[in-house]
């Protein structure tokens, strides 16, 4: 997953102050299966990768974790720090941050592993995480293939006439199989646990068109269409959203 693929790495960060509003969090479910696993534990150190304006940080915050967080757009770690002034904020890419050796318990990739060489990465956090630290990635898929709404129907049509638009990097975001492949390759991280969430959330025109104009492989044009979609529906959709999480944990080598 090389930068030169990427679709626009730095849109977030043009949208930052969007970015931060619109956004939502991340599913209550997530957070009780990171505490199951033993990862949320007061006092443990983590690492974040892309950490944007803090949607995960701040529940990593929350939960007693001691949180260093790397953001290469400027305005996002701005908010980042100003925000969370606890939090250590590294401005740059995952590829080059400088982490300490065996500094962190836990690293974490909310919707930001796609952006990540992994190649460079993956060694980078192994020399970064203590011997069985844990690496958890999630994204969230906006849109959940198994539920056909109106309005589902209506982006479907938008997506469909696209032609030659560049796609993002890595596999699908519902291929959790392909990503426990990329996360697992070279032999650095082992598979502790996969889960997928399912939840819903009631989204009003305004709050669409904030959304969708921080996803960075939907132009201007439309996002105003999808915003439309939702006024000829009743000014309000629920929208139904897939949240795969997969945990690897840090192979000692010999």
């Amino acid at each position: 997953m090389k930068a030169e693929s990427m679709v626009d790495p730095m849109h977030f960060d043009r949208r930052a102050a969007v970015y931060e509003r619109f956004r939502p969090p991340y599913p209550d479910e997530l957070w009780e299966r990171l505490r199951d696993l033993g990862l949320l534990l007061p006092g443990r150190r983590a690492v974040e990768l892309g950490a944007g304006s803090g949607q995960a940080t701040a529940a990593l915050i929350e939960a007693g974790l001691s949180v260093t967080a790397v953001e290469p757009g400027p305005h996002l770690a701005g908010r980042l720090r100003a925000r969370l002034p606890q939090v250590t904020v590294l401005a740059g890419t995952a590829e080059e941050a400088e982490l300490p050796e065996a500094g962190f318990d836990l690293a974490v990739a909310a919707t930001s592993v796609h952006w990540l060489d992994l190649g460079i990465v993956l060694p980078k956090l192994h020399r970064a995480l203590v011997p069985g630290g844990s690496f958890a990635v999630w994204r969230t898929a906006f849109g959940d293939p198994a539920v056909r709404t109106r309005f589902r129907e209506r982006t479907g049509q938008i997506v469909g006439r696209r032609r030659g638009a560049p796609a993002r990097p890595g596999p699908d975001d519902l291929d959790t199989a392909g990503w426990v492949r990329e996360l697992t390759a070279g032999g650095l991280f082992a598979e502790v646990s996969t889960d997928t969430f399912r939840w819903s959330i009631l989204l009003g025109a305004d709050e669409v068109h904030g959304l969708f104009s921080t996803f960075s492989n939907w132009s201007a044009a439309e996002v105003e269409e999808a915003t439309r979609a939702v006024h000829d529906l009743g000014g309000y959709v629920t929208e139904h959203y897939v949240t795969p999480l997969i945990v690897v944990e840090r192979v000692s080598l010999p």
